[in-house]
């Protein structure tokens, strides 16, 4: 307790008005004094994300001075930076980021620190089979967000007994009370039904919650909840348990009266106490370059959807390195990860139909470098799990994202079902680089190379069987581009990727056959894009491009074409794109109906002409 009041003064020191959420502060330092000074080995703070320490999740990221103090009371921040809280030339942010070395993940978008909890969990349990626990801290006005019970049922299904949340149920939401208020009942019954062991404590009493904290170690099968009672502004008089002090800072006679009655509270601030060591009992990661083992087996002229080179080639990887590890939301049948899950089941997480969470669990599974983790499901879902592959970027997490069955080219699903803004979406997010395998070669090489590449990494892989275009010894590099047909009288530089590369070099051969040459570019990853060799290509060909994309005009891969020769004087970019919601259909109907087909194609490179 000593500790945690100390921690609990320096929270507090600030006073600045950007400095707030002050009254947050006083709810949880019992919590944190358990952990910081029970469950760390202080002679490890110099590496603290070495993977038998704890894993700890700070959900409640407003409250996040009281993390920084109790680093500063560990040792690891120096008190005087807590002075620089929030601002431009301080790492201790608003919210906690990985630029602190001991935050493994970014909070502050609510609803999503369970589920990378969970991963985390589910790592140390069934893949490094360590003895470290997870402990994650959530805030109950969270509670509301659906993938917090995404996350209850997947810590439930596989038995996460080294999981522990505690629910902050201290009332108050930012503009008025949390929907249970103080209704532990509620709280208790909610949990239990999810299938969690479940606690419900006194928050501000620190003895009751080591012994609930004690209790959670002994119980086996089942993760812990542990639902704390707490007072917002607890010992503030006029402040306590009252609503609209969210996001306001405490006047400053209010902070120093506060922090004079907590240094009485310190009766020996002298003395130490020596935390519990963890157990070194989970071996470092080999982080060598992970290849396929074998290169791919295709003849040029194959049929094979890029969907299908994924599973073989993440089973592939599977065989090079036991960190590779796949997950999927109740569609490896069709995104077949299932090759991989049938080699290698151990190693295979079943996020059932939940992509929120299963996004979240993938960046909790790579956390401290312990996975290669490969999520997978149809990429029109990954946009519900968007601001989590957001999120993913502010934790500088690196994982896989593959997302199939892009486009009307799936045929007569859909549009529920056809990916359409998926290259919008990952185009925007800063640490993604976004595959677009127009093959079976190149889908397999898409695979080793996003095994390889920091930060988060999309595979747009599609439904129909495309041909091989690629023989199996072709190089592929992030950021270059393929040139497929080339020649000296090009009239026009056509960029297509996916099932458009194919209709690109039909059209090639139709308008061959009239007598006209066109330049075919697979661009191969549509981020980074090969500036270079679109801008050259564009030269040779009197400044004429056209783009073709099965996915929506806004934000898809003619942008990225206009961006790149936006300041290229002379440069005319067509953009062939589906300009509306579609419907049912043949893939090939679809294709013409939207105006992405070789047909379409062609006379795009006639108009150019007319025009």
């Amino acid at each position: 307790m000593l500790q945690c009041r100390r921690a609990h003064v320096r929270a507090v020191l600030p006073h600045d008005a950007l400095q707030s959420h002050r009254p947050t502060l006083l709810n949880v330092p019992g919590f944190i004094s358990h952990l910081y000074w029970n469950k760390t080995d202080p002679s490890l703070l110099c590496c603290m994300k070495v993977v038998f320490n704890f894993c700890y999740i700070w959900k409640n990221g407003h409250a996040a001075p009281i993390l920084y103090a109790a680093w500063a009371e560990a040792g690891f921040v120096k008190e005087a930076d807590l002075i620089n809280l929030r601002k431009i030339d301080s790492d201790l942010e608003g919210h906690p980021t990985p630029k602190l070395e001991f935050v493994d993940v970014a909070t502050g978008s609510l609803g999503q620190g369970l589920g990378a909890a969970c991963g985390m969990a589910y790592t140390g349990k069934h893949f490094d089979k360590s003895s470290y626990r997870v402990y994650c801290m959530m805030g109950d006005g969270e509670c509301s967000e659906g993938a917090v019970w995404e996350a209850m049922a997947f810590g439930s299904h596989y038995n996460l007994d080294n999981l522990v949340a505690v629910i902050d149920a201290n009332r108050l939401g930012q503009s008025e009370a949390a929907p249970l208020k103080h209704d532990m009942d509620v709280y208790r019954r909610r949990c239990e039904a999810f299938g969690w062991n479940t606690y419900v404590v006194d928050g501000h009493d620190v003895e009751e919650l080591c012994k609930a904290l004690w209790q959670a170690q002994q119980v086996k099968g089942k993760p812990t909840m542990i639902v704390a009672k707490t007072f917002k502004g607890r010992g503030l008089k006029g402040i306590e348990n009252t609503d609209n002090w969210h996001g306001k800072p405490l006047p400053k006679d209010r902070a120093e009266e506060a922090i004079k009655d907590l240094e009485s509270q310190i009766q020996n601030p002298n003395k130490t106490i020596c935390p519990e060591l963890p157990n070194e009992d989970t071996a470092p990661a080999d982080l060598s370059p992970i290849t396929l083992p074998s290169p791919p087996n295709y003849k040029i002229g194959d049929k094979v959807a890029t969907r299908k080179a994924y599973g073989v080639a993440l089973a592939k990887l599977g065989q090079s390195s036991p960190r590779v590890v796949a997950l999927d939301a109740d569609m490896k049948n069709s995104t077949f990860s299932e090759m991989f899950h049938k080699a290698y089941p151990e190693r295979f997480v079943e996020c059932f139909i939940a992509e929120q969470n299963m996004v979240s669990v993938a960046i909790g599974c790579a956390t401290r470098d312990r996975t290669v983790a490969f999520a997978s499901t149809f990429a029109a879902f990954l946009s519900r799990a968007y601001d989590h592959i957001r999120m993913a970027a502010v934790s500088e997490s690196n994982i896989n994202l593959a997302g199939s069955h892009c486009g009307v080219s799936i045929g007569e699903d859909g549009p529920s079902q056809m990916a359409l803004e998926d290259i919008a979406m990952f185009r925007a997010i800063p640490t993604c680089t976004l595959f677009y395998p127009s093959d079976g070669v190149s889908t397999e090489r898409s695979v080793e190379l996003a095994a390889n590449t920091k930060g988060i990494c999309f595979l747009r892989i599609t439904r129909p069987e495309l041909k091989v275009i690629y023989d199996p010894k072709e190089k592929f590099e992030v950021g270059v581009a393929k040139v497929l047909r080339q020649s000296d009288s090009d009239q026009v530089t056509v960029i297509g990727a996916g099932v458009t590369l194919h209709e690109a070099l039909t059209a090639a051969d139709q308008l061959a056959s009239e007598g006209v040459n066109i330049r075919v570019i697979d661009p191969f990853t549509i981020k980074p894009l090969d500036a270079a060799t679109i801008v050259s290509s564009a030269r040779a060909t009197g400044g004429r491009i056209i783009t073709v994309e099965d996915h929506y005009r806004e934000g898809g891969l003619g942008e990225a074409v206009l961006s790149a020769v936006g300041e290229e004087p002379g440069i005319m970019v067509t953009r062939l794109a589906v300009n509306r919601i579609p419907r049912s259909g043949k893939p090939q109907e679809l294709l013409d109906l939207y105006g992405i087909s070789a047909k379409h194609i062609a006379n795009a490179v006639r108009q150019t002409f007319a025009n």
